[in-house]
């Protein structure tokens, strides 16, 4: 008898929750059964009643169905709580259509760039040198033989940090300015204060100057510049290195050709050119890449390297420049909006 009251109050319990909607109906429904008044409780106390040698059977058959009703009410609340969620998406959203494709993430095309860079010198024996985006005025101008009154030693040019400023790795001199550097042949500098020759480095980093942004300029890029010290360097120990690295980069059929320039921490100085058949449509035309020189004797002496004994050579290049043409890009802000459709196009490449 007692079994099938169980049974029946089980059954009114699973049919009482079918139509309950909200969790104030849900509250008030469970109440009617497992509350204090409820009827599962009133027919717990009826095992005051039951013979001694009944009362086990009675409590176990008592603890499964109020397990049962338990395990109705707890499926009833998260069913409620699942249709609350779905209501409150509005009615614009339909769960049931299929979700929006996720995206494989991948490497920047910059840093696959700038991977490629360090894995071409590192063949040919070239280290990594890395140093603070902070720098103070003697690193970043006076150590490469720039002159007090060039260009890029003013405001308009170059990003300068409060007077105020205190940056406890960057020490400097008591009237010397701080500011972000503007290239990272300052990298080098710290290097051949700190490491004795030979010298085989490259130094890619992100650098700043004061630059209106358009389609070519920007006031952050990331340049590489690279620095080889050793006895009886020549122009043509410079011409051989860069050959090896634009043929690595450009393919086999790349041609190149060096034009005199100036820059004030090598003599004599160079702008690179290179002509390829295959790069669109600057396919077989000359185009500036990179500049270049042997090291200024006045730049190894501030470093206290013996330029009787020791030459060597410099060249640095945009790291942008590199990337858009490999890959046809004629807007450099495309680098730095985080457009999901232009970034895909590189997260399959290698």
């Amino acid at each position: 008898m007692e079994n099938q009251d169980l049974q029946k109050i089980i059954a009114d319990a699973e049919a009482s929750i079918t139509d309950v909607s909200n969790r104030p109906q849900w509250e008030q429904v469970k109440a009617s059964f497992l509350g204090p008044n409820g009827s599962l409780t009133q027919f717990a106390k009826g095992i005051a009643t039951v013979p001694k040698e009944d009362r086990p059977a009675f409590g176990k058959s008592l603890n499964q169905a109020k397990g049962q009703v338990e395990s109705l009410f707890q499926k009833s609340l998260i069913a409620i709580e699942e249709l609350k969620d779905l209501k409150s998406l509005g009615d614009r959203i339909d769960p049931t259509l299929p979700s929006s494709p996720s995206f494989m993430g991948g490497l920047h095309p910059l840093t696959k760039t700038r991977r490629k860079i360090i894995s071409i010198f590192r063949k040919i024996g070239f280290t990594v040198a890395e140093a603070s985006e902070v720098e103070t005025e003697w690193f970043c101008f006076d150590a490469l033989n720039t002159p007090d009154d060039h260009p890029a030693r003013d405001e308009q040019d170059t990003l300068f940090l409060h007077p105020d400023s205190k940056w406890a790795n960057i020490q400097r001199k008591k009237d010397e300015s701080y500011l972000l550097r503007t290239h990272t042949s300052s990298v080098q500098i710290r290097t051949m204060l700190r490491e004795k020759p030979p010298l085989r480095v490259i130094a890619p980093g992100r650098c700043f100057r004061r630059d209106t942004v358009d389609a070519t300029h920007s006031a952050n890029f990331h340049q590489t510049e690279g620095l080889f010290i050793d006895q009886g360097v020549t122009v043509r120990d410079l011409k051989g290195v860069l050959d090896y690295f634009l043929r690595e980069l450009f393919g086999d059929k790349v041609e190149t050709r060096l034009r005199p320039s100036f820059f004030p921490f090598t003599e004599p100085s160079f702008e690179v050119d290179l002509k390829v058949p295959d790069l669109g449509k600057l396919s077989n035309k000359w185009i500036e890449i990179m500049g270049c020189g042997m090291v200024d004797p006045k730049v190894l002496g501030l470093v206290d390297i013996d330029p009787e004994e020791w030459t060597g050579f410099a060249f640095g290049l945009g790291i942008e420049r590199v990337t858009m043409l490999l890959h046809g890009i004629d807007d450099i802000r495309h680098f730095y909006q985080n457009d999901q459709r232009f970034l895909s196009q590189f997260s399959s490449q290698v």
